[in-house]
């Protein structure tokens, strides 16, 4: 197997691994032994989820997340250096999007290694295939401010990106907040504005409607500690 940092997208939830997961990244996990991750409990439990004749104890894990010092990231590519292919796991969806990875892949490029991404489910690109929305020019803004006036004001310079620059506007809140995201979206939103609500994507439960923000009022759903990404355009 050639000597890699191979991106390897995981399941978006709970979903099965053959629906999401081309056959060829199985092939490709059964050869490596060394995995930069997000969290190592969850990384366990995809690859055991991937195969379940995998010797897990046979295998190193290296976390990495917003904790992790940038000298034990640079040094995590050792075995890679050395020869041996790495894998990177985020906790859902594809590595280094919205995710601590990118790191340790800025660090590989800096030192002219190999990078290859794997096909795999990505919240951000699937809701914006099924919003209807602007595909050509979108933005995945992360998190929003927690404090009320901060959100309101992020949110009122989003939609007037959305207006100014015909640009499809994304982002996503801790789960547990989503309702309060939904009320402060309808409060601060135009309402001819379009919003998008894709939540539980690949999974059982899937969710994805568009509308109006007029149209949303008085017809919301219960997205308490769902998944869930919001999408704004005009």
């Amino acid at each position: 197997m050639e000597s890699a940092l191979y991106l390897l997208p995981v399941t978006l939830g709970d979903t099965p691994v053959d629906s999401v997961l081309p056959a060829y990244n199985k092939e490709v996990i059964k050869d490596i032994r060394h995995f930069i991750v997000e969290d190592v409990r969850s990384a366990r439990r995809f690859l055991k989820k991937v195969d379940r004749e995998a010797d897990i104890d046979s295998m190193t894990f290296y976390p990495l997340n917003k904790h992790t010092s940038p000298n034990d990231i640079s040094g995590y590519l050792q075995p890679l250096l050395e020869g041996h292919p790495m894998g990177v796991i985020s906790e859902a969806g594809c590595p280094a999007v919205a995710d601590p990875g990118a790191d340790v892949v800025a660090i590989a490029q800096q030192k002219n290694l190999k990078v290859v991404p794997l096909v795999g489910p990505s919240s951000i690109i699937l809701s914006v295939m099924a919003s209807g929305f602007n595909g050509q020019s979108f933005a995945f803004n992360g998190y929003l401010p927690i404090e009320p006036g901060e959100r309101a004001k992020k949110l009122k310079q989003l939609e007037q990106r959305v207006y100014a620059e015909h640009q499809t506007q994304l982002f996503i809140e801790t789960p547990y907040r989503n309702n309060k995201m939904l009320e402060d979206i309808l409060h601060n939103c135009r309402p001819q504005t379009k919003l998008c609500i894709a939540a539980n994507i690949t999974c059982e439960g899937q969710f994805i409607r568009t509308k109006t923000v007029k149209n949303w009022q008085g017809n919301l759903p219960d997205l308490t500690k769902i998944p869930c990404i919001f999408l704004l355009y005009k």
